[in-house]
């Protein structure tokens, strides 16, 4: 499949307003987005509603493809062509969350995409604290996980899903879990990293405007890893951030298991696409041994330099909008 993501539209100097409007709450008590805004910070930027955020079908997941002005990539918005993220009460320890239709009643009907009919995806908005995990759905449309929200701090929350008879949509909101807060500076750029054991190692050199390929190649204790699982269809899953404003990129590899062509590892291979120089991090999921892992790298693209924003030391408190870390 064509998996070239692309994020369209922005300059980097949109950073300087990311913190704006945005939807704020308390994991173990009322958490909504500001009612004030539906575009959830986008017009701050110069960027009106008639954007489109889908994270686009299986060959383009989170180029927006707006009809008016320009295009916005996925997660910078609320709520779009009608449906809105709202984040519901929960108990302490649990997120909860419904999708809100073009008619303003909670959606129920959800098509199954990479064999799940939800992907919810949070990172601290220090690009710390990653999860992406998959809630069950209610009668009531009420979607309900164990809180992947791990410690203080501001975080950007993305529901990725295709409503029944809808476009593949993601929607993003922010929400604080309060508590102290200490600065966490983005890693610099690397291309290994391990985790569990596990050295990944990326190759490839994004370069503003052009498509790259990237390929993560999975090896352990110095041997390649030859005998991927897969996982949600596929042998790895790419969530791309970039700093400033989180714009949410969720792609997938070439090939797919079992097409007769696509080897199980230890070389996973995408292909991106960014217009502009800056600073992303990069979030691979792949499964071995029967457990899904997660190697994170800080990439950057072109030749500006990538420098880490650390937010102020304090306590983050409901409702506090801007850059929370921990």
């Amino acid at each position: 499949m064509n998996t070239a993501m692309k994020l369209s539209g922005f300059a980097l100097g949109l950073a300087a307003v990311f913190g704006a409007a945005y939807g704020v709450g308390q994991v173990a008590g009322p958490v909504t987005p500001t009612a004030e805004s539906r575009h959830d910070g986008a017009e701050e930027a110069g960027h009106g509603t008639g954007a489109d955020s889908a994270h686009g079908t299986d060959s383009e997941h989170g180029a927006g493809h707006g009809t008016e002005g320009p295009h916005l990539p996925a997660g910078l918005l609320v709520s779009d062509r009608g449906y809105t993220l709202t984040p519901v009460a929960a108990p302490a320890g649990e997120f909860a969350f419904r999708v809100l239709g073009p008619d303003g009643r909670p959606v129920t009907a959800y098509d199954v995409a990479h064999d799940k009919r939800m992907h919810l995806i949070v990172a601290r908005r220090d690009l710390s604290g990653f999860r992406h995990v998959h809630p069950d759905l209610g009668s009531d449309g009420t979607w309900r996980v164990a809180s992947p929200l791990d410690g203080p701090g501001v975080w950007r929350a993305f529901a990725d899903f295709t409503p029944t008879g809808g476009e593949p949509l993601t929607l993003g909101v922010d929400v604080t879990v309060p508590g102290p807060l200490t600065a966490r500076p983005l890693p610099a750029p690397a291309t290994s990293t391990t985790v569990d054991g596990y050295t990944v190692t990326l190759a490839g050199d994004p370069q503003p405007g052009r498509t790259t390929e990237l390929t993560l190649t999975v090896s352990r204790d110095g041997v390649p890893v030859t005998d991927l699982e897969p996982y949600l269809g596929a042998y790895g899953h790419l969530v791309a951030l970039r700093q400033g404003d989180l714009a949410y990129l969720h792609v997938h590899p070439e090939g797919a298991p079992g097409d007769g062509r696509t080897p199980p590892g230890p070389a996973v291979r995408f292909l991106a696409e960014v217009p502009s120089a800056g600073a992303y991090r990069l979030y691979l999921d792949f499964k071995h041994g029967g457990t899904v892992r997660t190697a994170e790298f800080t990439v950057v693209a072109g030749t500006a330099a990538a420098t880490a924003a650390p937010a102020p030391t304090g306590t983050a408190t409901h409702g506090e909008p801007g850059h929370g870390h921990n």
